[in-house]
């Protein structure tokens, strides 16, 4: 059997990035091993003791420490998050703790805000950077409670109402209270991108007649991300399951219980466990994805079964994987899927035509524009016949007519200019993701002028 699974990492070797892997059944660990290497640059090689930056799996630790926190009656679930955040902004509607942990606040989404501001994903990102982004927002996506659209802000502010309730650092209280009592030693949060990590996996992307490059994560935030963990120690995370060394029934209860939405609809994320199915068998995990780093975690609780699967290259695929292991382990329970008919288009489909406009008609939109709630300006002007959006951090970004005075493009996505009593052009609402109706107001820019003076 151990063989079998070692087929499946079989692209994995000394010269490229790879993956640690840790199985468990019946309540023990049955397999872990390592695949391919943890840093190129000096060939070490990845084991099951590798330490990685495991992405958005992170953030059911989050969850689990806010259900530690709510049982000691430190706090509560449906507290009003701005009892302990009180310089977010009154958005208009009341966004409480459940609303952070099922991705149903409304909160628009830290990574898409970060880009729209300029920010680059290698650049040193601390969680006071994010938390100054957050109280410059003055509009939500949607009421809280709406919808479910996943949302990184949410568990950033978890992770630092953690912090204020218990008067620790999120990287000390999770420490002291779950990691250490647990055995996992290689484990913590990562709040110092200048730290040193023994032992640490390094992420890369595959390039072209190039080999690999390296993917560069400078992350200083903690909550929504930036654990540091290795293979076996998630193991003993998900053997806490059934054993809970941490945390009482109620709290594990509580873990796997669904969102709801003011509608009554029940949604499939539970504390930051995805509650799904994969071949007729119950499945409770979780995956990440933060620059070259891939990671899923999961459990199929009847089976008594789990795998762990880190990856530092970005064109892995560790929920994939995982399921090829759960394949070979389970063989005798689950249920083969009927393949999954391609539907064709039809023939009668045709191309919308692209829309144009004269470059008369596009130097309505040219001029700057600003975001407050970024705190970022660009500006539009038309070149060779197409609009093109400028940032000083981004490559220009060509606009597509999408539509009457609708455009998308890059890391704005689609841009809705808005017009003003005489119909003139006033600003642009964008979407682009998970943040939505971004307001950019037009403004007239006025160079100041130089003297001969030089200070």
């Amino acid at each position: 059997m151990e063989a079998r699974v070692d087929e499946v990492f079989g692209r994995f070797n000394e010269e490229t990035p790879g993956a640690a892997l840790a199985v468990i059944k019946d309540g023990q660990v049955v397999y872990k091993k390592g695949y391919g290497t943890a840093q190129l640059e000096y060939g070490a090689a990845i084991g099951p003791d590798t330490v990685f930056h495991v992405a958005s799996v992170s953030k059911q630790f989050t969850a689990f420490a806010i259900l530690l926190l709510a049982e000691e009656g430190k706090l509560s679930l449906d507290d009003d998050i701005r009892e302990y955040l009180p310089e977010v902004g009154d958005l208009g509607k009341t966004i409480t703790i459940r609303h952070l942990v099922h991705h149903t606040s409304g909160l628009r989404d830290q990574w898409v805000l970060l880009r729209m501001a300029g920010w680059r994903m290698d650049d040193v990102i601390t969680t006071e950077h994010i938390l100054k982004l957050v109280q410059r927002q003055q509009e939500l996506n949607f009421e809280p409670g709406a919808e479910h659209l996943y949302c990184n802000t949410g568990y950033t502010l978890l992770a630092e109402i953690v912090a204020r309730v218990s008067g620790q650092s999120f990287r000390e209280w999770t420490a002291e209270h779950i990691f250490e009592p647990l055995g996992m030693t290689n484990t913590h949060f990562h709040d110092d991108h200048e730290m040193i990590v023994k032992n640490r996996a390094y992420s890369y992307r595959p390039v072209r007649d190039q080999g690999y490059k390296k993917a560069v994560l400078s992350f200083a935030n903690v909550g929504a991300t930036s654990l540091f963990t290795t293979a076996e120690d998630l193991a003993q995370w998900l053997l806490n399951f059934e054993e809970k060394k941490v945390g009482s029934a109620g709290v594990f209860e509580q873990m796997h219980k669904q969102g709801i939405l003011n509608n009554a609809e029940e949604i499939n994320y539970a504390f930051a466990l995805n509650i799904g199915e994969y071949k007729g068998l119950k499945t409770v995990g979780h995956s990440g994805s933060d620059a070259g780093f891939r990671s899923y975690a999961a459990r199929f609780p009847q089976q008594r079964f789990g795998v762990v699967v880190l990856s530092n290259v970005s064109n892995s695929n560790p929920s994939g994987l995982a399921r090829q292991v759960a394949d070979i382990y389970l063989a005798d329970e689950i249920t083969e899927e009927e393949p999954r008919s391609r539907q064709r288009r039809s023939p009668e489909t045709k191309e919308q035509e692209p829309i144009t406009l004269s470059e008369e008609e596009l130097a309505e939109y040219a001029g700057y524009y600003l975001s407050e709630e970024l705190d970022t300006t660009y500006r539009f002007i038309v070149r060779e016949g197409q609009l093109t959006a400028l940032h000083q951090r981004h490559s220009d970004i060509s606009m597509r007519v999408n539509g009457e005075d609708e455009f998308r493009g890059g890391v704005l996505g689609t841009v809705r200019f808005t017009r003003n009593k005489e119909n003139q052009i006033d600003g642009f609402r964008a979407t682009s993701g998970r943040v939505r109706n971004l307001r950019f107001d037009k403004f007239i820019f006025i160079e100041e002028e130089t003297t001969g003076d030089s200070g």
